[in-house]
């Protein structure tokens, strides 16, 4: 008989050792580059922590530390002893497991017990089976199911979806199965980088109410602030290879922050003018014999100064939209419009009046028709039936993922600008493009080495050059750092012209938007509420639609039912080329993170950094950068591909 409860006991905490996690003159690198430098710390198991900091600066270096991935160069990490970490994988092999199934795995000692439970039935072991069953019960084990289906329903999967095989989702499905495992495993430390990205608005509210009650210590990397205002109750900044721990949620952060830099502005100041004051006295008597003594004291008090550094002024993006025609009343109308692919409506009744100066937000949830709107009004998708009417002075810019996957990749940041006009020189590209971080020679880089992030800020700027009265703006935010975001909401707030936005983020949708649109159940309607009433409706209505589907299934007659045979079939054929592909450059992905491994590892080695290893260290380091960049460049075509198949759903 197999001893179970060794394997699924629960963590015991000694009662005499503090539970937390300290860090201890730590420092940390990665390769060469500094990341953390003999930084002290230490973080309590009730705490709730948002983790803030410019890109590379050792947020995620961090994670994988408190994972036992890395090993701290010089100082300590005291973690408790037995403490169980859960975090989200950042890929999702092709399984043939059900999408509840898959969500269970993550739960290792239920899906362990029910492996067994299963072996046991087949040798009709009595004994096995009642050891197994008292064992589900003492983790609960039998209302797991519930659970992971609940996970799954916050994170807008539908009653199909779930039964569906892991393989048929897309990549945006996938990842947000990676983070209901997280969720569902049980763990002290629960760890999640960036988990709103790829999240729709409806699914972002939900997490953010399941994390306002989870019990244990929570620590996440995000950009989102209102995220991170709804349930943190610590940030930790990193800047300058150092943490500081504040107490509170981000907006309190801010506060504490803009102080801190107040005082420490004028504690330099201050020091200033004493430094100036002791070097003008040193300077006039240390020559003279009378004075040579109180000169050297002074020089002695110069050299014990613990010097206040000036604060240092971050660049911040800023950008402005052209003023529009005022003259323009009306944009766009919509009288009794029917919008859809092929054969199949997605929207009707569609009656919309969108005048200038307008500023909607789009609600409902994924896959109800929102990007099909956008589509129709600028212009990509054309009315099946009904009457739209656009304005001569029309002209509409719209932000969407494939936009960005349209750059070329080739061509710089300049080129893209003065590509949209014969007489555009090169300095006013680059002023231009200051505005939205491309400075120096980033300006003159190709495309293809830029970040999620740098593309979705280039394409706005392309957008913003473009002078459009009509702002469609389909997730803007889902590569932007929360710097971006907050000059995109202020360029927002100053644009004369109209703007209708779907975002995740709640912040944005609050500063920007005056009023909202539901798209619910294949209709357009005015919603008559805030996000709070929003969030209230979506906890009222969770199953309507899903309970519609049942219902039109079961109506679907033997004709529907062999069209949709025939749609699967063609979806099937556009689908092949590119999940061959994906599933190459996953494969490729794969190869090069194992070297990439490889190389930190022998990065870690403190005797490589020996003048007598100089050459090696150099080859380490350029291979390692190579590799890096690879990963990046293969991660972007990873996203564009899943992001394609995810279209085809």
């Amino acid at each position: 008989m197999i001893e179970l409860a060794k394997f699924f006991s629960l963590p015991v905490i000694e009662p005499h050792k503090p539970v937390m996690i300290r860090l201890k003159k730590l420092s940390l690198f990665q390769g060469n580059q500094q990341l953390l430098n003999q930084v002290d710390l230490t973080l309590y198991p009730d705490h709730k922590i948002g983790i803030v900091g410019k890109n590379g600066c050792g947020k995620s270096s961090l994670f994988q530390l408190l994972r036992n991935e890395l090993s701290p160069e010089h100082g300590d990490l005291e973690f408790p002893p037995r403490w169980r970490v859960s975090s989200a994988k950042q890929e999702t092999p092709a399984s043939p497991l059900t999408a509840i199934d898959y969500v269970l795995s993550g739960h290792t000692e239920y899906y362990q017990l029910t492996q067994a439970l299963i072996k046991a039935e087949q040798l009709e072991d009595g004994n096995q089976i009642a050891t197994i069953h008292a064992q589900l019960e003492a983790i609960n084990g039998w209302s797991l199911p519930s659970e992971a289906a609940r996970l799954l329903t916050g994170l807008s999967f539908t009653q199909s979806q779930m039964d569906s095989t892991v393989s048929s989702l897309s990549g945006g499905w996938r990842m947000r199965l990676n983070l209901a495992q997280a969720l569902i495993r049980p763990a002290e430390l629960l760890l999640l980088d960036e988990p709103t990205n790829h999240l729709d608005l409806e699914a972002v509210l939900w997490i953010q109410d399941f994390l306002r009650k989870y019990d244990g210590m929570l620590m996440t990397i995000s950009h989102d602030r209102d995220f991170l205002d709804s349930f943190c109750t610590h940030i930790m900044h990193f800047e300058n290879q150092a943490i500081t721990n504040y107490s509170g949620n981000y907006s309190s952060f801010e506060r504490q922050k803009h102080e801190k830099e107040v005082l420490q502005q004028a504690q330099f100041e201050k020091q200033q003018k004493e430094v100036e004051h002791l070097e003008k006295f040193i300077s006039r008597f240390k020559a003279k014999a009378s004075k040579a003594t109180q000169a050297q004291s002074r020089v002695k008090a110069l050299e014990k100064m613990d010097r206040v550094s000036a604060v240092q002024i971050r660049q911040k993006f800023g950008f402005e939209f052209a003023a529009i025609n005022k003259n323009i009343t009306e944009l766009i109308s919509i009288e009794q419009g029917a919008v859809g692919y092929g054969e199949t409506t997605i929207l009707s009744s569609i009656k919309i009046r969108l005048l200038a100066g307008q500023r909607i937000g789009l609600l409902g949830r994924n896959g109800e028709g929102k990007s099909t709107l956008i589509k129709l009004i600028c212009g990509e998708l054309s009315l099946l039936s009904g009457e739209i009417d656009r304005n001569k002075h029309f002209n509409a810019g719209y932000f969407a993922q494939h936009q960005v996957e349209q750059l070329n990749l080739e061509q710089s940041s300049i080129w893209h600008i003065q590509s949209l006009g014969s007489d555009i020189s090169e300095q006013e590209a680059r002023n231009f493009l200051g505005g939205f971080a491309f400075n120096g020679d980033k300006a003159l880089e190709k495309v293809q080495g830029f970040s999620g992030g740098e593309k979705a800020r280039l394409v706005l700027a392309i957008i913003t050059w473009q002078k459009p009265n009509l702002l469609l703006l389909d997730e803007p935010t889902n590569h932007f750092d929360i710097e971006m975001r907050e000059a995109l909401a202020l360029a927002l707030q100053n644009y004369d012209g109209a703007v209708i936005l779907v975002a995740h983020d709640k912040n944005l949708l609050e500063c920007v938007v005056d009023e909202f649109w539901l798209v619910n159940d294949g209709q357009v309607n005015p919603f008559n509420g805030d996000l709070d009433e929003y969030q209230k409706w979506l906890k009222e209505n969770q199953w309507s639609t899903s309970l519609k589907n049942e219902i039109q299934n079961k109506e679907n007659s033997a004709q529907s039912k062999k069209e949709q045979k025939r749609l699967d079939a063609e979806k099937r054929q556009r689908r092949s080329p590119l999940s061959n592909r994906l599933k190459k450059v996953e494969q490729l992905m794969s190869k090069l993170q194992d070297e990439k491994n490889s190389l930190d590892n022998k990065l870690s080695d403190n005797s490589l950094y020996n003048e007598e290893n100089k050459t090696q260290l150099g080859e380490l380091v350029s291979r390692s950068n190579q590799v890096n960049s690879e990963l990046e460049t293969l991660e972007e075509e990873w996203l564009s591909l899943t992001e394609e198949l995810e279209s085809l759903e």
